[in-house]
């Protein structure tokens, strides 16, 4: 396994892949890497030849006040992990190879898709998330990247980019992945307490309320996102950011279940903000 930190060394590298004919799989990640990740790591490996992991914590998508210098960081435990995947390459520029000074260039994607959700209580987020993927499209050109549907607003918005500025890019969704007792796997997990791990349990536990209440003959909206409400209040420490039901395809407005729907919460237990979401079909 080859790890590179230089831009241009990992954009000739793959370049030269290219040339070979070999097909390139990237999963854009910021380390601190989970089964989640891993999960990821395997289904590229089963379309691709080569399979490149790329480790940035991105501070352009970090706000002033969020997590950025204590966000968790593990680059020898990431890298065992990715060793014992066989995993082809590893990618962990510096801040400063990526952004340098005077660095002034961005790729943003504007419209209800941005603007709702983790956009609408993290301004500038969603910019700093487009800029850095584009980057990383560029360096490691991959025929296919890979991304976790935890994130569910930031593939939609991913696969619109690639859509419209014409990557030549297959974008692949792969499902969440739960801890036994349901909980979203996230980095952020490693933060709460005891406490704060299990009353997070609500927030799974209140998708899989609505899932039943949607298939049972329950479809207004606003009824929806009130059991949700109410189930994660039960919890006290935690504080909710968004509860909201949306279309699937494009976070359209809806006020009924008709079709695919994307069910997605934010709830902060202490310093931690998690998220988590739901498709549901009737």
């Amino acid at each position: 396994m080859k790890v590179f930190n230089d831009v241009k060394e990992m954009q000739n590298w793959c370049l030269d892949k290219k040339r070979q004919g070999q097909k390139i799989g990237l999963i854009p990640t910021m380390g601190y890497l989970h089964a989640g990740h891993l999960s990821l790591v395997k289904e590229a490996g089963q379309h691709c030849d080569i399979v490149v992991v790329s480790i940035f914590v991105n501070p352009i998508q970090f706000g002033p006040n969020e997590d950025f210098d204590s966000y968790p960081r593990d680059v020898e435990s990431d890298r065992k992990k990715l060793e014992e995947e066989k995993v082809d390459a590893i990618f962990a520029p510096s801040v400063r190879d990526m952004y340098r000074e005077g660095y002034n260039s961005w790729v943003e994607l504007k419209g209800e898709i941005t603007s709702k959700l983790c956009g609408g209580s993290r301004e500038g987020h969603f910019k700093g998330v487009t800029t850095v993927v584009s980057k990383l499209f560029n360096i490691c050109q991959p025929d296919m990247a890979f991304f976790g549907q935890k994130d569910a607003q930031q593939v939609m918005i991913i696969e619109k980019m690639v859509q419209e500025l014409n990557f030549p890019i297959t974008i692949v969704r792969v499902p969440i992945k739960r801890e036994a007792d349901g909980l979203a796997m996230s980095s952020r997990n490693v933060y709460l307490d005891e406490e704060q791990r299990q009353q997070a349990l609500a927030l799974s536990r209140s998708l899989q309320e609505a899932r039943r209440l949607a298939e049972s003959g329950v479809v207004n909206v606003a009824r929806l996102k009130q059991a949700i409400r109410e189930m994660i209040a039960a919890a006290p420490q935690a504080n909710i950011d968004y509860v909201e039901i949306y279309d699937a395809n494009d976070l359209g407005d809806v006020e009924e279940i008709t079709g695919r729907v994307l069910i997605a919460l934010a709830v902060k237990f202490g310093n931690t903000r998690l998220i988590d979401n739901l498709i549901v079909e009737v």
